[in-house]
């Protein structure tokens, strides 16, 4: 039908036009920014999915770190305990030697300075190691009490470490084997240090299975996070290929729209030719 009124042809143009530019928009829009879904409208399920799944990858990036963190703590506590078993072995020599015999009361009397001078570095090191300056053996310092790690992007996800009775052992040994004297009980300050080196093992074996655990921690969260960000990436991510395809596409249906909806317009000068 012509009619001068309705022209048909040129609504269906405008309008698949309109609809080819709203895709082609899009389409730019996503090859622009990189992301397939940049807003709810584009996909609506597939957004509320990957906020949850980036909620989770960025709290175990920060479970991460924190795992790195507990793990360095450990190795500096670690390290101090490795430091105050060398002073503890030399300590023993002292004992063993003065236990001898043959030592004179001024060898007694040398090796008890050393063995005391050597006792008062043990107190230094159990009160002034310290990690992000909070102290670590020391009254109030980290390993007095639970120490909790956050592990996980959970609030559930923890690692308690406790490591509290092994430092007050050790802390009690220390103090013991301080009191010795070699110039009157040398022997007796061999089974001392020999119960400090016991207990100072026992702390160290603490950390060490704590480090370990964080390492295999931090491993697992990796590997997590890897696959948590690769499915992300599958929801959010545009597919160059694909969608250069279609921006391809459209641009050539635009261009083709938009020469029919000029063609369109002469619609009504048939209507003017029936009237002549």
């Amino acid at each position: 039908m012509l009619s001068l009124h309705t022209n048909f042809a040129a609504l269906s143009a405008q309008n698949s036009t309109a609809t080819t530019n709203k895709t082609l928009t899009t389409s730019m829009t996503r090859l622009g920014t990189g992301f397939r879904v940049n807003s709810a409208m584009d996909d609506a399920a597939g957004l509320q999915i990957a906020t949850r799944l980036n909620a989770q990858s960025r709290g175990m990036a920060v479970a991460m770190r924190n795992t790195q963190n507990g793990t360095s703590m450990l190795q500096v506590a670690e390290g101090a305990m490795n430091e105050v078993t060398n002073i503890v072995l030399r300590m023993k020599d002292l004992a063993t030697e003065a236990a001898n015999g043959s030592s004179t009361a001024a060898d007694k009397t040398a090796m008890n300075t050393e063995f005391t001078e050597l006792g008062n570095e043990l107190t230094n090191i159990l009160t002034n190691t310290k990690f992000g300056g909070q102290a670590v053996f020391a009254a109030g310092g980290t390993l007095t009490a639970a120490v909790t790690f956050q592990i996980g992007s959970d609030a559930a996800e923890t690692f308690a470490f406790n490591a509290s009775a092994a430092n007050t052992a050790v802390d009690t040994a220390v103090t013991a084997l301080k009191a010795g004297d070699l110039t009157t009980a040398a022997n007796a300050a061999i089974t001392l240090a020999n119960t400090t080196l016991d207990k100072v093992g026992d702390l160290r074996a603490k950390l060490g299975s704590g480090a370990n655990r964080l390492d295999h921690v931090f491993n697992n969260l990796s590997n997590m996070r890897t696959n948590t960000e690769a499915a992300k990436g599958r929801i959010m991510d545009v597919d160059y290929a694909s969608e250069t395809a279609s921006m391809t596409k459209q641009q050539l249906l635009l261009q083709a729209g938009t020469s029919m909806l000029k063609q369109s317009s002469s619609m009504s000068q048939l209507v003017l030719s029936l009237m002549q």
